[in-house]
């Protein structure tokens, strides 16, 4: 044992750690950094190691040697093994482990290629169900869900924390933006509707993945905008949550807002082509488990709402805008969006550059 480093249990280091997350991370990441670490600690439970001072490189290449025995991608490795490093990291700043174990932990390397999962909703196919949704289910809480995801790139979590009131749609609603945001009424005159307004509410049930860097106003066209109008009046179910607000995308069940399960659920159910047509993976609708209750992620062409808003952002980067300016639009920045949402048609792309030819 190294004379200058301080006794500390692997799961003691683990609760500190996620502690000190919690101040700055969204919960579902802390979860997510929980689950990764908590393997690696049991790991070490299982190896007979109680006392983070007595961990060594070598136990650090065993236990990664474990989890690429047990199958797991280049992708899952890379993310299990970087967050490892950044509790290792936590670890040497509390005098836990030496300063050099950090560094013995192998991270795969990904291009960006492998960084970037390429099942994001094409802008072919979010066009069709549009279209589909427009003929079939005007204004219907599907078609306003999916349309406003596709128009925008909100993540799951955005959308379900819109409230009636966080859609300006009108200039009569921009009087209860200078209420709640304290503008002086000539200041009005500098904002166009329509645009929504995300906003971290986590006393309420609705916190933003990026908390308070999470909230920002985002323009809407003005077919967007009139959907919005047309589903507020005519089809939108009238509930208030368990806190009295008014949610944009509500239910008769539970609080009165969809749940992220049910949101995740009803974009896995939009995207199913046999909603509306034939299946492409010649598989028999009155058979298909894709098609019962809880299953509908099983269906190959069936895409969540994290592709959706990647398909979204692909799309945007395609017909020209700008990382920066994008960033802004769908709370990431320029760099994630280049590495992880950036997966272009190389020759819409071409296109969108034409125009600097001149």
């Amino acid at each position: 044992m190294t004379d200058d480093l301080e006794p500390l249990a692997p799961r003691q280091a683990l609760e500190m750690w996620l502690d000190r997350q919690k101040a700055e991370k969204a919960d579902e990441t802390v979860q997510s950094y929980r689950y990764r670490v908590r393997q690696f600690v049991d790991w070490l439970d299982d190896q007979g190691i109680d006392n983070l001072n007595d961990l060594t490189g070598r136990d650090v290449f065993r236990y990664d040697s474990a989890r690429r025995a047990d199958g797991l991608s280049k992708n899952a490795l890379n993310t299990q093994l970087g967050t490892i490093k950044l509790f290792l990291d936590f670890c040497v700043d509390v005098e836990a482990v030496p300063p050099v174990l950090p560094a013995k932990v192998d991270i795969p390397t990904l291009s960006k290629a492998e960084r970037a999962n390429e099942e994001k909703l094409s802008s072919n196919r979010a066009d069709s169900i549009l279209q589909q949704l427009e003929q079939f289910d005007y204004a219907s809480r599907d078609h306003t869900m999916f349309a406003l995801a596709w128009h925008t790139g909100a993540r799951l979590g955005a959308l379900r924390s819109l409230d009636i009131n966080d859609c300006y749609l009108t200039e009569d609603d921009l009087d209860r933006l200078a209420h709640q945001d304290g503008l002086e009424e000539e200041e009005l005159a500098d904002f166009d509707v329509p645009f929504i307004y995300f906003r971290h509410r986590p006393d309420t049930d609705t916190p933003l993945k990026n908390k308070e860097d999470g909230e920002r106003p985002v323009g809407l066209s003005e077919e967007i905008g009139q959907l919005l109008q047309d589903y507020i009046a005519v089809t939108r179910v009238e509930a208030e949550d368990e806190h009295g607000r008014k949610p944009l995308f509500s239910s008769k069940r539970g609080t009165g807002r969809m749940s992220k399960g049910a949101i995740r659920s009803r974009f896995n159910i939009i995207t199913q082509p046999c909603r509306y047509g034939t299946c492409p993976h010649d598989r028999d609708t009155d058979t298909c488990e894709a098609l019962e209750h809880g299953y509908e992620s099983r269906c190959p062409s069936a895409r969540s709402p994290h592709r959706i808003r990647t398909g979204s952002i692909t799309h945007h980067r395609d017909e020209g805008w700008p990382p920066e300016v994008l960033a802004e639009r769908v709370n990431a920045t320029p760099e994630v969006i280049r590495t992880h949402y950036d997966q272009p048609d190389l020759l819409k792309r071409m296109e969108s550059r034409r125009s600097y030819l001149d």
